[in-house]
């Protein structure tokens, strides 16, 4: 068995994330494995070692355990694509690596992506693999029928190794790795964590995430892997914009199972030489609109100098929000502003937070958010993204924050919900859209 590398451990806001950092060379990889994972048990598997150990001839390998798995905190209930995505940089913090290439498999690809869309600066490139995903026109998320025979697995008996089974079904009678399999359920992951962590993503819409990555990304498969369609991850990386398929012979979804040396050589060839531009003021942002509800007839009511005196405190009072939720304010227009986000959970609960701060002042606002490719200019932002999130609130009811659909798939596991409002045709924007109101 191969000498595992010290585990350490930093803080993604109150949570522990248990991490690693072995190899070196020029550059730093971040890499995540599978849904479930456990530092300290892979090392324990030789294949998996062996992988892990030609991966660090690339590079400093940063590997980590998600939150809710492994040696990282177990969470209660879900958790979202925004706090994972939080947790890259966390680690990447602890491990003083400014820029770095990412390997995920399974949802370490929307992890990644989702890094790499809101900080563009900090990934150099992207290796996905092992997505299980189907893409059409309207969605790319989470394959429903394998979600089903996942899930459907785990309940047949978590830790027993039945995983095994459909994930790598050509390994199944091999005594030793059942065994080792075996120890790696267990040690990740309780039977209801597994659950709950695999339902987190199942219908996050990977589309704004993918289309808003700037690294040059390659979607790696072997042509014949279990539970994945080549079909739909070619669909994906055309959705990137430099996004690029490349299938190799095999069966095995996992990476380390087969013949993993073709993978690994695919992945050194594209790292050491992936270079690509990228433009740090266009990021994949959450913009919130908000204005008060009846203004200028309330400003005739009370007159120049009592409004003035409001317009303060409602300013201090969305500042404060927006300090609380790490919104950045762009612009105050009147009795308006425009903020925004990394992460549309935050954008959505400081939305929430604002109305009510505001009734307190006796005032009622309506509120509006959508995520997209945003382009940071000096004083201001621009962008497809900024038209839509003003066009949303425009449609909102007095009280109401509303959200396009892009917002609410994003959010899911955050524990926010949301009432259906129908579909708008948004003035001077392509295409209708599908609001939502935040109940």
């Amino acid at each position: 068995m191969a000498r595992a590398a010290e585990t350490r451990f930093t803080r993604s806001g109150d949570v522990d994330i248990a991490y690693q950092v072995f190899g070196q060379g020029e550059r730093d990889i971040v890499m995540t494995m599978g849904w479930v994972t456990h530092l300290e048990v892979m090392w324990e598997l030789p294949e998996l070692a062996y992988f892990l150990e030609r991966l660090a001839g690339i590079g400093r390998v940063v590997i980590f355990d998600k939150r809710g798995t492994g040696l990282s905190d177990r969470v209660a209930g879900m958790v979202t694509l925004e706090q994972r995505a939080e947790d890259v940089g966390a680690v990447m913090d602890a491990a003083e690596s400014e820029q770095a290439a990412f390997v995920g498999w399974g949802d370490g690809g929307g992890i990644g992506a989702m890094f790499a869309a809101t900080n563009p600066q900090r990934i150099s490139a992207l290796v996905l693999s092992a997505m299980a995903f189907i893409t059409t026109p309207a969605a790319v998320i989470a394959d429903p029928a394998q979600m089903q025979l996942l899930w459907d697995t785990i309940e047949q008996g978590w830790g027993n190794g039945h995983m095994l089974d459909l994930a790598a079904p050509g390994h199944a009678d091999d005594p030793r790795l059942r065994t080792w399999w075996r120890r790696w359920e267990r040690q990740s992951a309780t039977p209801n964590a597994a659950a709950t962590l695999l339902r987190w993503g199942a219908e996050a819409d990977l589309r704004p995430v993918f289309t808003c990555v700037q690294a040059p990304t390659l979607f790696l498969e072997r042509a014949n892997a279990n539970m994945i369609d080549p079909k739909s991850v070619r669909a994906a990386a055309e959705l990137t914009p430099h996004g690029r398929y490349v299938e190799l012979p095999g069966d095995d979804v996992l990476p380390f199972l087969g013949d993993p040396d073709p993978m690994l050589g695919e992945i050194a060839e594209f790292l050491t030489g992936a270079r690509g531009s990228v433009d740090p003021d266009r990021t994949l942002s959450t913009v919130l609109f908000t204005d008060i509800v009846d203004s200028t007839a309330k400003a005739d009511r009370v007159g120049d100098r009592e409004w003035r005196h409001i317009l303060e405190s409602h300013h201090a009072a969305v500042r404060a929000s927006l300090g609380r939720f790490g919104g950045v304010e762009i612009d105050t227009a009147g009795d308006g502003f425009l903020a925004t986000f990394s992460g549309p959970a935050r954008a959505v609960r400081c939305a929430c937070d604002i109305r009510d701060s505001l009734r307190e002042l006796g005032l009622e606002i309506r509120a509006g958010l959508h995520t997209g490719e945003v382009e940071h200019r000096q004083d201001s932002v621009a962008g497809l993204a900024v038209h839509v999130g003003a066009r949303v609130a425009a449609q909102a009811a007095p009280g109401e924050v509303l959200v396009t659909d892009v917002v609410r798939a994003l959010v899911l596991g955050s524990g926010l919900s949301f009432v259906d409002r129908g579909t708008h045709s948004l003035k001077g924007v392509p295409g209708t859209w599908q609001l939502f109101a935040v109940a």
